[in-house]
């Protein structure tokens, strides 16, 4: 359906892709992976017609084929409500009508004409699966959360998470020859999230997707494209998400092996050519034998040198060979955030007390009579749809927002650090180093060290919070609460905007961490590796259940 071949791309001097090539089947589900800023959006830009190759080519097969893209956000037009925004041409049911009546009126004309008469069969079709099309799409927009919502609601009035859905809603119903989706599990709670990897699982037709949520590349995809972020190169692994990674694991396991059998050989070649050139250096500082008259031992010695100093050359050729044509490359990962939790100050056994807690804002009650308990230690996740309560709840357990009744108590010697969804707590206009120094006085080239570890690198310690992206703000904002020496972590989304390295070694370090931790996330991959008890926001209650 679609074949891609060795696509390359640059910006400035700066490559981007290189090389890509890779055949997209009717029936594929591909996942596209790698770490944030590798060229993954770029490439869908390209096969979308987007934006234009440096060079290769991207072939439809037929030409006619119909993509249905979703980028990674949109921005709706001046007062289009969501009625017009789902509306297309090909299923608005006005202009489905008037083709039909003009088809009809035509054939009525020309009754023996062979291309009115299809012209008139397909208008006819178009009414028929316009109808199914109504159906399926108040189950879509149901699944994503629009049931309630007026159709005449102007699209920019929506949150950014609902312009999303209402943007992925509309992709789906087109029903394309080949979906193309980045990110599309953005904002979706598990309920949708578990739907949609249905829908994509049963769906006929070609799907190439960005996500880094690892279950749900698991559940929906046949293959994995990965690309290198260090050659810019793409390379195909067939199955899904786990059996990509198993391979991963024997590809690493395979390169070590080489690599540690490479260098044990070069030092075995160079220590032979050390020892030839010895040999060399004595045949060459040998004397004659005076009673040899005859010159014999003169030109054997002679001979010898000029051998053993010709095989000493081979071996270091030898050498030089195996650290260039054949140079083995020693495994290494240059994505990874390395995240530490270090001196993470005690507190009491219990760490937060609700008691009768009522939360929401006036006229709109979202949580009923919380009583619960968060112990030390504890990986608590509080999950639950959108909407349903969890980060206001975080917010009323931090005091940005006063609970309608009830009482929040935190335990003696308890210091709490609160991650906002959007990294809203950091300010605009400073930057990590600016930030990074209020927290800790220490001088620049410590700061820079510290802020290193989080991948700002460079000038990027000088960019404003405002110019970030939202993944970059997720790591300023780990690097905050790391700095803080926080023994209570309040976490809304914080994998949100993280490329699956940076998840990883994020789950790692929570692992490290002696405090305790309360964290709204969808990430089931996450859950599963993280959560010791899990908070379930349900009909306004909050249902705890220990893992």
């Amino acid at each position: 359906m679609l074949t891609v071949h060795q696509i390359n791309k640059t910006y400035g001097i700066n490559t981007i892709l290189s090389d890509i090539t890779f055949t997209l089947n009717n029936g594929d589900k591909l996942g596209l992976v790698g770490p944030n800023g590798c060229g993954k959006t770029t490439l869908l830009r390209i096969l979308t017609g987007e934006e234009a190759p440096d060079s290769g080519t991207v072939i439809r097969h037929p030409a006619g084929l119909e993509i249905g893209y979703l980028p990674q956000g949109f921005l709706p037009t001046d007062g289009e409500t969501i009625s017009d925004f789902l509306s297309t041409d090909n299923f608005s049911p006005e202009l489905l009508s008037q083709a039909l009546l003009q088809a009809a009126e035509q054939l009525a004309n020309n009754p023996e004409d062979e291309s009115l008469q299809s012209a008139y069969s397909i208008a006819l079709e178009r009414i028929s699966t316009s109808a199914a099309r109504a159906v399926e799409q108040e189950e879509i927009l149901t699944r994503f959360g629009f049931k309630d919502f007026d159709p005449a609601t102007p699209v920019q009035h929506l949150s950014g998470g609902q312009k999303t859905r209402l943007a992925l809603c509309r992709t789906l119903l087109a029903k394309p020859d080949i979906l193309v989706l980045d990110e599309p599990t953005n904002h979706l709670d598990i309920e949708m999230l578990q739907w949609l990897e249905n829908w994509l699982a049963a769906y006929p037709n070609a799907v190439l997707l960005v996500s880094h949520d690892r279950t749900f590349l698991d559940k929906v995809t046949t293959g994995i494209l990965e690309i290198n972020p260090l050659t810019h190169t793409l390379k195909a692994y067939a199955g899904n998400y786990s059996s990509y990674v198993i391979q991963k694991e024997r590809e690493t396991e395979k390169q070590w092996q080489a690599y540690t059998d490479q260098q044990v050989q070069i030092k075995r070649l160079r220590k032979a050519a050390a020892s030839v050139r010895s040999r060399a250096k004595a045949h060459k500082g040998g004397k004659a034998d005076p009673k040899n008259t005859d010159g014999f031992s003169v030109g054997f010695f002679a001979d010898r040198s000029r051998e053993t100093v010709a095989k000493a050359k081979s071996i270091e050729k030898r050498v030089e060979h195996l650290l260039t044509d054949e140079k083995v490359e020693k495994p290494k990962r240059s994505w990874n955030i390395k995240i530490e939790f270090e001196d993470t100050p005690e507190s009491s056994r219990s760490v937060i007390g609700l008691v009768n807690v009522y939360a929401g804002y006036p006229g709109n009650m979202l949580l009923e009579n919380i009583n619960l308990q968060l112990r030390f230690g504890e990986r608590t996740v509080l999950t639950g749809p959108n909407g349903c309560g969890k980060t206001t709840l975080l917010r009323t357990i931090t005091g940005q927002l006063p609970p309608i009744s009830g009482k929040v108590q935190f335990g003696p010697s308890v210091r709490l650090g609160y991650m906002a969804q959007e990294q809203e707590t950091l300010p605009a206009d400073e930057t990590p180093l600016q930030i990074l120094n209020r927290i800790h006085s220490q001088n620049e080239t410590e700061v820079r060290s510290y802020l290193s570890k989080y991948l700002f690198t460079g000038d990027e310690v000088f960019k404003p919070v405002g110019l970030m992206s939202y993944g970059e703000r997720a790591r300023l904002s780990l690097a905050c609460l790391v700095a803080q020496g926080c023994n209570l972590l309040l976490l809304d989304e914080p994998i949100n905007h993280l490329d699956i390295p940076a998840r990883e070694q994020f789950e790692l370090a929570l692992k490290t961490f002696d405090g305790t931790i309360l964290a709204v996330v969808h990430d089931r991959y996450f859950i599963e590796r993280f959560a010791t008890c899990l908070w379930i926001v349900k009909n306004r209650k909050i249902q705890q259940v220990y893992l």
